[in-house]
């Protein structure tokens, strides 16, 4: 056995890419996507997607091996470009659409972007962002996607861009061969975590990786071949947490939505028949306060993760005939590699048992190796007590390769033990699921968003009466948490901002999601012996607040 070796036959690299070319032979007259009313099939997505990857593979000076960034909703060119960009052998890169100019404008630069597909809704974020690029900065082409259902929209003929997406469709090759990757390792998608405007931690997966967390998600989600898929949940997020290439993979419909509401979902899910969504704990609180009053005739799967759903939220979410699912990853991990994998023997328990069950992140997926909580500083695993905490660590065949130009953070990351340390903060319990206690110190999570205290603070303290500020994260009923600053003043300043004025200033200088949503002026912010605040203690006043009652 020792003289067989891996030859070209049985070394094909792994790649998701693929799962459309065999969507189109196996469901070609089936529908791929519907969006308000147009309808496509696989064949025919499969058909505009090699279009428009031979278009711009013939692109002056967009290489193979260039970043390629999009910045659009749910929508059918966002699906397509999931698939168009590394079949033109160039890597992906979503953009956040709630991002700010500013913070767009560091992305695109720190990612040398050279080709930028806008859709019209946000053509002019994306050109003020370029007008902050300074003078010796390469700027990228772009491309517009027009919109046929919104007749107010940016002219492509506009000097801005160099041509629209609909004719890189009618101008292309049907017949492309596509570009396979020379190794399943090559790199494919670079996405952002969090948009941070000082140091921008660009996540690095590659062609193997995807293609784990693609098969894996859909054998963990037990999702059976043709469903119809919902998207509530952002492309932007992680690739929408693998399900582009999945929803391909088993030939199902993508219903796409360019925005949505708690009505606008009920009624999907009526109209298409809808079987499968992923959305944060947000949406899900959304589905359970504004429901259209009638319960779902048929049920409908529900992914969630980001935080843990309160379990209210997911007993009322349930009543309402959807049926959660919950599960834990990062956009380190391309997706959800822990779940909380469900015990027949638990459906007998009260209904907030079973929530309160269902809250935890629980076990690694079959894809992933291992998953662990440890002392961060020894590398020792804690006790699986259900209260011994320690740093949540993970290893298996998803993990990103690495953070773009940030050799240190990805020695961080990925330490020479072999773990990925996550910097989430969790217990084991006896039964071996894990349990997410609070968040890596400087993180909040608010809809599904991670937001940075630092980078809240630091604008915080621009403002020219602050003295000090600290950000932590306060309890939300829609939001799950939203930042809540706490501020010592200069003395002598004359009148002292209100509450509004400071949340208004940090609006005009961040994505308004990050700003605080609650301000509380204090004398002094408490402190350690060395002058450290104590973030610990303020996340308990937080917390004794009580929830905001947020709404959209």
């Amino acid at each position: 056995m020792d003289e067989l070796k891996p030859r070209p036959a049985n070394s094909s690299p792994l790649t998701p890419i693929g799962f459309l070319e065999r969507s189109a032979t196996v469901y070609g007259n089936c529908p791929s996507l519907v969006y308000n009313d147009t309808t496509y099939t696989w064949a025919e997505t499969h058909a505009r997607s090699l279009r428009v990857a031979s278009s711009i593979a013939s692109l002056p000076g967009i290489n193979r091996g260039r970043v390629v960034s999009v910045v659009a909703p749910n929508i059918p060119a966002m699906y397509e470009l999931q698939f168009v960009v590394p079949m033109a052998g160039m890597i992906l890169n979503n953009i956040n659409t709630r991002l700010d100019a500013r913070t767009v404008s560091v992305l695109l630069r720190h990612s040398e972007s050279r080709l930028v597909f806008v859709d019209h809704e946000y053509s002019s974020l994306l050109l003020h962002s370029l007008s902050l690029f300074p003078a010796s900065s390469p700027r990228p082409k772009l491309i517009l996607i027009t919109d046929k259902n919104n007749p107010k929209q940016t002219d492509f003929s506009d000097e801005n861009f160099l041509t629209d997406y609909e004719t890189l469709v009618e101008t292309g090759d049907p017949e492309f061969k596509w570009v396979r990757p020379e190794t399943e390792w090559d790199p494919v998608v670079l996405n952002y975590t969090s948009g941070t405007t000082s140091s921008p931690k660009g996540v690095v997966h590659c062609h193997r990786g995807l293609f784990v967390i693609t098969v894996d998600t859909l054998i963990d989600w037990f999702v059976p071949k043709q469903p119809v898929y919902l998207w509530t949940l952002p492309m932007f997020h992680a690739n929408g947490w693998s399900f582009p290439w999945g929803i391909a993979a088993v030939g199902g419909t993508n219903v796409c939505l360019r925005r949505f509401d708690a009505g606008a979902i009920y009624a999907a899910v009526r109209r298409h028949g809808v079987t499968h969504m992923c959305g944060a704990p947000v949406v899900l609180n959304m589905l359970s306060i504004c429901p259209d009053g009638k319960k779902l005739e048929k049920p409908v799967e529900i992914l969630t993760a980001g935080a843990p759903p309160p379990a209210e939220v997911l007993r009322r979410t349930e009543a309402m005939g959807f049926r959660v699912s919950h599960g834990y990853g990062l956009t380190e991990t391309g997706g959800l590699v822990v779940s909380c994998a469900w015990k027949r023997e638990w459906d007998r328990f009260p209904a907030a048992e079973r929530a309160r069950l269902k809250a935890r992140q629980g076990v690694a997926t079959v894809a992933m190796a291992e998953i662990d909580v440890v002392d961060r500083e020894t590398g020792e695993r804690v006790k699986r007590d259900g209260s011994g905490i320690g740093e949540v660590v993970l290893r298996g065949g998803s993990i990103m390769l690495g953070y773009l130009k940030d050799p240190e953070a990805t020695a961080t990351a990925m330490r020479e033990d072999g773990w990925f340390y996550t910097g989430d903060v969790g217990v084991m319990h006896p039964d071996g699921y894990l349990e997410i206690k609070d968040r890596s110190k400087d993180i909040i999570i608010t809809g599904g968003e991670n937001v940075s205290s630092v980078e809240v603070e630091s604008v915080l303290y621009s403002h020219p009466a602050v003295n000090e500020a600290a950000v932590v994260a306060r309890p939300d009923e829609f939001w799950g948490e939203t930042p809540c600053a706490f501020l010592s003043l200069k003395p002598g300043i004359g009148r002292d901002p209100t509450e509004k004025e400071v949340v208004e200033f940090c609006k005009a200088k961040m994505p308004h999601y990050m700003a605080p949503k609650t301000v509380v002026f204090k004398d002094e912010l408490p402190k350690t012996s060395t002058g450290k605040i104590q973030k610990f203690v303020l996340r308990e006043i937080a917390k004794s607040m009580g929830p905001m009652r947020s709404r959209i």
